[in-house]
């Protein structure tokens, strides 16, 4: 009994933990749509919701940054346009703006918005997280993928 009671007024000194997060902590596994190890995505600018480089995911990750895009002009002029400025720098958020031929772990929802009003970007499948099919279809995600060409100026609008 007396441990009990000091278990219970232990527990009441501590902070809450609710709304704590670590990098790292709570990440589902990096898997990727080829069912291998997860990939590097973007490291120039360094993306990722954990700001590593990779489109990991995990509870703290709402907007499921899992789609390794590779940014066209088509698609970013997309995005403004609903309201998600990726090219506009962001100093705050250590966000320097995007640029055709950016790789940036996109929101899968913002990947499947931008494909439905026909503006799908190139997705990198070996970086890309598997958890991305629970809101875009396995089969349009292969459908776009794309290997990152050596000379991104392909991907700028004609």
């Amino acid at each position: 009994m007396v441990a009990s009671t000091w278990l219970a007024r232990a527990a009441s000194w501590a902070p809450p933990r609710r709304g704590l997060s670590f990098p790292g902590m709570d990440r589902e596994p990096d898997v990727n749509l080829l069912g291998g190890a997860l990939e590097v995505c973007g490291t120039d600018p360094m993306t990722g919701f954990y700001r590593d480089g990779c489109c990991g995911t995990g509870p703290d990750d709402t907007g499921s940054h899992t789609v390794c895009a590779v940014v066209t002009a088509e698609f970013l002029d997309q995005q403004r346009r609903v309201g998600n400025d990726l090219v506009t720098p962001r100093p705050e958020y250590r966000f320097a703006g995007l640029k055709p031929g950016d790789r940036w772990c996109v929101c899968a929802a913002r990947w499947q918005q931008a494909y439905d009003e026909g503006c799908a970007t190139p997705v990198v499948l070996a970086a890309t997280h598997r958890a991305a099919t629970r809101v875009v279809a396995e089969d349009v995600l292969r459908a776009h993928a794309v290997d990152v060409p050596g000379d991104a100026s392909q991907l700028l609008d004609p």
